[in-house]
């Protein structure tokens, strides 16, 4: 099942997406797609109705975060080698783990807004894996029943703010809009192996990124079972698992960071794509 929300922000109602790719209403069915709901009992129930009966949306319609009452975003940095060696540094021998606001999700199109006094905004095109059951020091082999669904996410970083001011990545990570996720959750039967998605990111239709999560250091029950030993994982809690080589920082002879005007473009297999403009502030 693909999991959607949609309307005006905050305003957002519950939804999926049927097999034909039309989009259906479930709010008569459903309060939203918060972390009560991502329980596998609940979204099995949904995943077994008859789609042709529930409302059709509009396909113009605005398309929110896919998930409401998000309590954390927990990230893996440098989780594939070619990105490490681009940032200069080595890959790393246990997952380097740091934290995105929960203020900063958007919607997968939502306008990309540059802060005020920002000027290294850089892109970062990931594998999100999604809370469904309560995740707290469990093992390797166990940490696959805990994913509800997986979703397409940029890790919009503002290096200037993550690297030259003090230390603490949190604070170049976490600006409002700087965690767009969607357009839609994949629940885990779309996606049986996470391990086998190519992901990719073009600006201004130039193809910056081109990677696969064949390539992660360390693949996605690793790192669950990794994060659960140092705080509990909760239902609608969001990992972003890295980014593949190609990002603004890694640009060489120059870097290139973002600015008002320009588009990005990304996807991942079975994940749907992503566009934002970038406006200035």
């Amino acid at each position: 099942m693909k999991i959607i929300r949609y309307g005006a922000p905050g305003q957002e109602r519950p939804g999926l997406i049927d097999a034909q790719g039309v989009l259906r209403d479930l709010s008569s069915l459903l309060p939203d797609w918060g972390p009560a709901q991502l329980h596998p009992e609940t979204v099995a129930a949904m995943a077994s109705l008859d789609p042709s009966g529930l409302p059709v949306v509009p396909s113009s319609v605005r398309l929110g975060c896919p998930l409401a009452g998000v309590g954390k975003i927990v990230c893996v940095g440098l989780n594939y080698a070619d990105h490490a060696r681009e940032a200069g540094m080595q890959p790393p021998s246990e997952p380097v783990l740091f934290m995105k606001a929960a203020t900063a999700l958007a919607g997968p199109h939502d306008p990309l807004v540059l802060p005020p006094g920002a000027t290294k905004t850089d892109w970062e095109v990931e594998l999100g894996i999604v809370i469904g059951q309560r995740a707290y020091r469990v093992s390797r082999e166990q940490a696959l029943s805990h994913v509800a669904g997986y979703v397409l996410a940029n890790d919009v970083s503002e290096r200037s703010w993550q690297m030259e001011r003090g230390g603490q990545w949190d604070k170049g990570k976490s600006h409002d809009g700087f965690a767009p996720l969607g357009p839609w959750v994949a629940t885990p039967d779309e996606l049986p192996d996470p391990h086998t998605l190519d992901v990719w990111l073009e600006l201004n239709g130039q193809r910056m990124q081109d990677g696969t999560t064949r390539n992660f250091i360390f693949d996605v029950p690793t790192v669950l079972a990794y994060i659960s030993q140092f705080m509990t994982l909760a239902p609608g809690d969001v990992v972003l698992t890295g980014t593949p080589a190609g990002v603004g920082l890694g640009q060489k002879p120059d870097p290139r960071f973002l600015r008002a005007g320009d588009m990005l473009r990304l996807g991942a297999t079975g994940l749907g794509e992503q566009r934002q403009v970038c406006v200035a502030a």
